[in-house]
């Protein structure tokens, strides 16, 4: 899904203009990322909560030359934690494990 395939929606549920629904989403969104940018944690309730993690300095190894280590510094990253009713519906995409299926045995002459 797409911004403008939201904002599609969102006009359609309320007889909106597609344009001020846009205003309206795009200016959540920078509320949004102007918190976090700001280390703020944002949390919508029943949806998830977007925060401002510090990934410690580790020691990586280059792939095509691995005799040598290569130093990656510390680094502030947005993780986000769904809600429960978010991670409810997502559960249910788990795909179940075939069942095993039990085969006759096999007559041996």
């Amino acid at each position: 899904m797409t911004k403008r395939d939201l904002v599609v929606r969102i006009s359609e549920d309320t007889g909106m203009i597609q344009q001020q629904v846009l205003e309206i989403v795009q200016r959540t969104l920078d509320y949004i990322s102007d918190a976090v940018a700001k280390g703020e944690t944002v949390e919508l309730r029943n949806f998830g909560v977007f925060e401002v993690k510090v990934r410690k300095a580790r020691i990586g190894r280059n792939p095509n030359a691995p005799a040598r280590d290569v130093h990656i510094p510390p680094r502030a990253v947005v993780k986000f934690k769904p809600g429960k009713i978010m991670r409810d519906h997502v559960i249910k995409l788990t795909p179940k494990a075939p069942e095993a299926k039990a085969k006759p045995p096999e007559a041996k002459p």
